[in-house]
């Protein structure tokens, strides 16, 4: 958002900050979530490179397509468990699932 837009907003009333103070969330829970979110997006990405549809990790982890979906895109009812279980699966490394987390 350019600056001018920004001071425009706030002047009438519109605060700016993070998803962290948005949400009052702890440093602990706001690392939880960020370490969720990349496994998230880096299932989709490795899925993808793997050039592997939904539907075939799905047939893979004895799941459905519509779970890999909310997987991919951090559904509060997808465990960092099975995200990095589906990540294994696809075949990815330690080394790679770390850089995905230092990201």
């Amino acid at each position: 958002m350019n600056t001018q837009k920004r001071k425009k907003l706030e002047e009438k009333g519109w605060k700016f900050g993070t998803v962290q103070e948005f949400l009052n969330l702890s440093p602990e829970e706001n690392n939880y979530i960020e370490v969720k979110l990349a496994l998230s997006k880096g299932l989709q990405k490795f899925r993808k490179d793997k050039k592997t549809t939904q539907a075939q990790l799905a047939k893979m982890l004895a799941s459905s397509q519509s779970r890999v979906a909310k997987m991919e895109k951090g559904d509060p009812s997808v465990s960092i468990d099975l995200l990095i279980r589906s990540l294994f699966n696809l075949g990815m490394s330690k080394k790679y699932l770390a850089q995905i987390l230092l990201k």
